[in-house]
């Protein structure tokens, strides 16, 4: 009897050397009368929390503390949006350039600090790094689908905005104030003391400079999981929730985020405890600490500290379509949005059947001018149309890989739960049609016909739509049980997918060859991965896995009674 497979597991943790602890008291033990500490971190933590737990901890040790709040320190917003503002898209409603900005740039010209000789003075805020003097640095962490989730309830704002000027923007948050932190951030990893995981501000789990970042020194060397969310829409189905058992309370699981390098964390602490404190670590920090040994030198020589790989889920079990879109082609997302590279999809059918379909390409000799008037008096007069007169539909039959390369049109039909292997960039769904869709407070849902319009690829149309982007599987290598074939390639995609199939107990080899690999499982009930270094990773039913480049050589077995098969991309 083969042994039993555990279940898809929501919150994979990663043991490692160093202790994760929890609380102010002990972070602040070592704290004396005249230190300053600097504490850093993201717009979206709760500051005055932060702040006033630290100094309640201190008044702990009969410590008194001298505040200064970095948000203060900034400059008046009309200048930081003066600073923000670009010619490119400055009306856009949706989109804006990636921010070259500096952190430093969001200040006024500020003075030497005071320290009080008789306290400990405590900086914080975003930029508190930027202080002329502090002798700790602590980074206060928070992951970012909070402060997406504030912004989308009116609760939130966005880096330097201040009370009284309205809510903040997710166009903001995405493109100006992420990318800003995040540089900000990966500038100062090597000088932080003490990393803070503030997801519970007033108990906040913490790890030590140090152990932070031998931590990551061993992650870089060993197979790991970033920890998956699933976020609703108004399209969502209810796949994840029945069959993984994920966010059973909300109302769908529209948008599973498996490994997303902007917004994947990795958690650390005892695997063996689920009670106790875990630290989740953005997944951007590993790779910028050690991009070679992450991604490899060549594919860190292209894409620098981006991990250029993504795997989500599109669920639309009892939802709805998606929308029909394109993404933005290679010249237009470097001129116009900022991006280094575009982005290029592919979708895997992990769940389909009959009725249910996939949108892809245009028909032969498709009418664009009709299809563009259509498609603008369905935003201005809310005029419905078939959609299907310009754009094919293929049977969504389950294990085919379609290929989506940028400016082709695409979407996903109801019922089916696609698996998207694609290039990082995730922003920037250029919307031809939503069919009428309303978001959460009853408005029309953005589409954008201009932006989706200027990227269309017409080549991407007619035979040449089957011939190039459904492609047969070309079996590449096989032994004993087991089987390699390509799935997806195409020469103006910098990465390819491969399926491998084992049957029961089967085992093959593999190897990174400096370059990083991405597997999930698509069929069956899991797999062993192990390696010569002693690693040995369970992955279950649609679980991801990254495989860094230095890993090297390892092996994988099919666990359980039957075959199983899984996804494997890498950048060619």
């Amino acid at each position: 009897m083969s042994p039993s497979v555990r279940g898809y597991e929501a919150d994979p943790c990663h043991a490692i050397g160093g202790v994760v602890r929890s609380g102010y008291p002990d972070a602040v033990a070592d704290l004396t009368p005249g230190l300053v500490l600097a504490v850093d971190g993201p717009a979206a933590v709760d500051w005055d929390t932060v702040a006033a737990e630290i100094c309640a901890a201190l008044a702990g040790r009969e410590l008194a503390a001298k505040l200064i709040d970095m948000r203060e320190q900034f400059a008046a917003w009309p200048a930081i949006l003066e600073l923000t503002a670009s010619a490119v898209l400055e009306d856009d409603p949706d989109f804006a350039p990636l921010s070259q900005a500096a952190m430093a740039d969001f200040f006024k010209q500020a003075g030497p600090i005071e320290a009080a000789s008789d306290a400990v003075t405590l900086i914080y805020g975003p930029g508190a790094a930027l202080a002329s003097h502090h002798d700790l640095l602590w980074y206060a962490d928070l992951p970012k689908r909070y402060a997406e989730a504030e912004i989308t309830a009116g609760t939130g704002r966005n880096l330097g905005q201040p009370a009284g000027t309205g809510p903040g923007t997710t166009r903001r948050l995405f493109y100006i104030d992420w990318p800003v932190l995040d540089r900000h951030r990966d500038t100062i990893l090597g000088d932080v003391d003490l990393w803070l995981d503030t997801q519970n501000p007033h108990t906040p789990a913490w790890l030590t400079g140090p152990a932070l970042r031998e931590a990551l020194s061993d992650l870089a060397a060993r197979p790991f999981r970033t920890r998956p969310t699933f976020n609703t829409t108004s399209w969502g189905g209810h796949w994840a929730q029945e069959q993984l058992g994920f966010n059973r309370t909300a109302p769908n699981t529209a948008l599973g985020y498996e490994l997303i390098a902007p917004e994947s964390g990795i958690l650390v602490g005892d695997p063996a405890d689920p009670e106790s404190p875990r630290v989740e670590v953005p997944l951007q920090v590993l790779v910028a600490l050690h991009p070679g040994e992450v991604l490899g030198k060549e594919v860190h020589a292209t894409f620098g500290t981006s991990f250029p790989i993504r795997f989500d889920y599109l669920d639309t079990v009892g939802g709805g379509n998606l929308s029909v879109h394109c993404h933005p082609q290679p010249d237009y997302m470097r001129r116009v949005f900022g991006w280094p590279y575009t982005q290029h999809e592919t979708y895997y059918m992990m769940v389909g059947g009959p009725g249910s379909r996939v949108y892809l390409g245009l028909r032969e000799g498709a009418d664009l001018e009709a299809f563009r008037r259509e498609a603008d008096r369905a935003v201005q007069a809310g005029l419905p149309f078939e959609v299907e007169r310009y754009v094919q539909t293929f049977p969504a039959e389950q294990h085919q890989l379609f290929l989506i390369p940028a400016g082709t049109p695409h979407g996903s039909g109801e019922g089916n739960v696609v698996l998207e292997i694609s290039a990082t960039p995730y922003l920037y769904s250029l919307r031809f049609y939503d069919w009428l869709r309303k978001d959460g407070q009853g408005r029309q849902r953005p589409v954008h016909v201009g932006h989706a319009f200027e990227n269309l690829d017409a080549d991407r149309a007619g035979s040449a739509v089957a011939r190039d982007l459904v492609q047969n599987p070309r079996t590449l290598r096989h032994g004993d049980g087991w089987r390699e074939d390509l799935i997806g390639r195409l020469p103006e995609m910098f990465f390819e997918v491969r399926r491998l199939e084992l049957a029961a107990h089967a085992t093959l080899d593999d190897a990174t060859d400096q370059r990083f690999h991405v597997l999930n499982v698509v069929e069956g009930e899991g797999l062993l991965l192990e390696t010569d270094g002693g690693h040995r990773d369970e992955l279950a039913y649609a679980e991801t896995l990254t495989v860094p480049a230095s890993l090297g050589a390892y092996r994988v077995t099919a666990l359980g009674a039957g075959p199983v098969r899984y996804v494997k991309a890498f950048v060619r």
